[in-house]
């Protein structure tokens, strides 16, 4: 049994009664929302791993093979991506269905409390269908005229938020999971949303130190064209309206080759 549609509907509920982010310092950019999330999983009882620094997700639940990871995000501000600097998206992690958080907040509130603005609870595999991709830092010693200094290669990935990809989520509370996701009662499906993966796929890349020239390396997808449908839903009594999947510069490349 999943929990995502309860905790879903719970998190609208507590926009909707102003249940507000309360922010502990000004310093604070990173767990006031957190904060705001984890008071809904106690008000409903569930338990998890409390969340650190490093870990992914960052609310793995205890009874159920889910984890939840949070991203706020300051409005108006940086909205279209966000960095990653452990793991690349997914939709399945050690055997854990991922959950992504999305939600805006005022990026100059008049005090330590907040309202979320919007909300946008979606499924991993949304944001990128590869679960097999594993995430290392690697480093290597020899750099410099005395062959003493060592080169980290510490990946960080930017990847688009749901507010980028999808058109028609802005201040409204949306979920979105993968066709076939089973829902609870009281929600309400509002679209279908369709993406298909690209025809060639990054496997490695090359930097050479003296041009700081950045080179890929790319394959044909062996799964290029498959198309992955998600379905769209609103809890009752919020609004309606459709949405829509934005062509991204991606796509838009690919449709002008």
């Amino acid at each position: 049994m999943r929990n995502v549609s309860a905790i879903f509907r719970h998190c609208v509920h507590a926009v909707r009664s102003g249940e507000l982010i309360q922010r502990e310092a000004r310093s604070d950019k990173e767990f006031h929302f957190q904060n705001w999330f984890k008071e809904r999983l106690d008000a409903m009882d569930i338990r998890y791993d409390s969340p650190g620094r490093n870990s992914y997700p960052d609310f793995r639940l205890v009874h159920s093979a889910e984890g939840y990871e949070l991203k706020g995000l300051a409005y108006p501000g940086r909205e279209a991506s966000y960095d990653s600097n452990s793991q690349v998206p997914c939709g399945e992690h050690n055997e854990r269905m991922v959950y992504y958080v999305f939600g805006r907040y005022p990026k100059e509130p008049d005090g330590d409390q907040y309202p979320v603005l919007d909300l946008v609870l979606c499924h991993g595999s949304f944001l990128n269908a590869d679960n097999d991709y594993v995430h290392k830092n690697k480093s290597f010693r020899g750099f410099g005229t005395y062959g003493d200094i060592l080169v980290r290669d510490r990946k960080m990935y930017v990847c688009p938020t749901p507010f980028a990809l999808v058109g028609g989520t802005a201040h409204q509370r949306t979920l979105i999971l993968p066709a076939g996701h089973p829902v609870d009662d009281g929600l309400v499906q509002i679209g279908t949303l369709t993406r298909r993966e690209v025809d060639q796929v990054i496997v490695a890349y090359s930097f050479d130190l003296r041009t700081n020239e950045l080179e890929t390396t790319k394959v044909p997808n062996r799964n290029a064209g498959r198309q992955h449908e998600f379905r769209v839903y609103r809890v009752e009594g919020d609004p309606l309206d459709g949405v829509t999947l934005r062509e991204t510069a991606k796509q838009a490349a690919d449709r002008t080759d």
